[in-house]
């Protein structure tokens, strides 16, 4: 089949899941495996429909579940394809068995997740509890908080993953509805451009290259196990020079710029929320709002995750008298995962400012403007007299009496 070429105009109205789609068809993929599920169904959807009309070249093979997707994106990989697939939620959670073979393998696969609560109970809106199940999964993660973000971040998901000195596997991550399908103007690459910066992928220990026979998926035990991690995870947290190399050519081609840690007003800030996803955006009104008022407020949110920016979070919170850590996710019976990240940065440094966990958003549930400006009162309260004014963990938004928990 001769690929035919869309013509598409430098700026389109996409919400999350076509801009990721979009992102696919012009990644020229061999094969895309999926087993659809809200709120990413549309991805794959939109996918399959450039692929029935002609416009992509590669296949697109409908399985029995998420584990069998991730199953089959692990074959077509370590065939010596370019692949991808796209999940959410209790899709993530049947693939997680898988993603510890993709990353094993050092198979580059790129993986849309779009953000959705956890069962039970059954809930398809968006929080990050799926984000947060796979992210010691041994894959790179990078966050994207609109349309334009994922698709950004999904073309250069593949230029990272299948660099040399990486392959990778790589989680797009995507909030569910408030992202997904939220259509906002997207900026686009014409297909060329766009192909082009992508490259052509080279495929690296093929099972079909008959010259050069290898084995995939050996069973080590101790003899070699240990060394086959430690590689892993040297590779892992080795990639950030190569995030950082592709994030600059892409702005170098396009404008946009992105970083592994995004800081906004930061320069001044005494008080600061740490946040992932859309929350990102909205944060930064109220910290604008916030200043109107004389509260010096910044926002500060990972773009990747894993592997996590240890030294520059440090760095952006050395001045900082009082951090809220907004973990949009069930905590488990512990702190939050992002408030653990955030004093593991600060743990040796020399800043020591009052640090508090907010659980919020479950579900789905809104995180209004008027909420985030309470949050950076309180955390001016709590900067102004050099302690906590109330517990550590508190759940905010949540009906009835507010929840509040480790009060030390």
């Amino acid at each position: 089949m001769n690929k035919k070429i869309m013509e598409l105009d430098s700026v389109e109205v996409w919400d999350g899941n076509m801009a990721a789609a979009q992102a696919l068809r012009q990644a020229d993929v061999d094969v895309v495996a999926a087993y659809p599920i809200t709120p990413s169904t549309p991805t794959v959807e939109n996918y399959a429909g450039f692929h029935a009309n002609g416009y992509v070249d590669g296949e697109f093979v409908m399985v029995e579940s998420e584990h069998a997707a991730m199953s089959a994106c692990v074959g077509a990989a370590a065939a010596g394809g370019r692949v991808a697939t796209a999940t959410s939620s209790q899709g993530f959670a049947l693939m997680i068995e898988v993603l510890y073979q993709a990353s094993g393998m050092r198979l580059p696969i790129t993986l849309i997740q779009v953000n959705r609560a956890l069962a039970a109970p059954l809930n398809v809106n968006g929080d990050h509890s799926d984000m947060y199940l796979g992210r010691d999964s041994g894959w790179i993660n990078v966050c994207s908080f609109s349309p334009q973000e994922v698709y950004d971040l999904t073309l250069c998901s593949f230029r990272i993953g299948e660099h040399l000195d990486v392959r990778l596997p790589v989680i797009v991550n995507q909030d569910g509805f408030m992202c997904s399908h939220t259509a906002q103007n997207v900026n686009v690459l014409d297909d060329k451009t766009a192909c082009d910066f992508v490259g052509t992928y080279k495929a690296v220990n093929s099972m079909l290259d008959f010259s050069k026979p290898v084995t995939h998926g050996v069973q080590t035990e101790e003899n070699w196990h240990f060394e086959h991690k430690a590689k892993q995870h040297a590779a892992l947290m080795g990639s950030t020079k190569v995030i950082d190399a592709v994030f600059a050519e892409f702005e170098k081609l396009t404008g946009r710029k992105y970083k592994r840690l995004e800081t906004y007003k930061m320069e001044d800030a005494e008080v600061a929320i740490v946040a992932l996803g859309t929350t990102y955006e909205s944060a930064q009104i109220a910290a604008d709002q916030m200043r109107e008022k004389g509260i010096k407020a910044g926002v500060i949110a990972p773009r990747v995750i894993r592997p996590f920016p240890l030294e520059e979070m440090s760095a952006a919170l050395q001045n900082v008298k009082a951090i809220a850590c907004m973990d949009r996710s069930a905590p488990g019976g512990t702190v939050g995962a992002l408030y653990n990240e955030i004093c593991g940065a600060l743990f040796n440094s020399p800043a020591r400012p009052v640090v508090s966990n907010i659980i919020y958003g479950l579900g789905g549930r809104d995180m209004t403007i008027t909420t985030l400006c309470e949050i950076y009162a309180e955390l001016d309260k709590d900067a102004k007299s050099g302690k906590r004014n109330g517990p550590l963990q508190r759940f905010v938004g949540v009906r009835g009496p507010e929840l509040g928990f480790y009060n030390v």
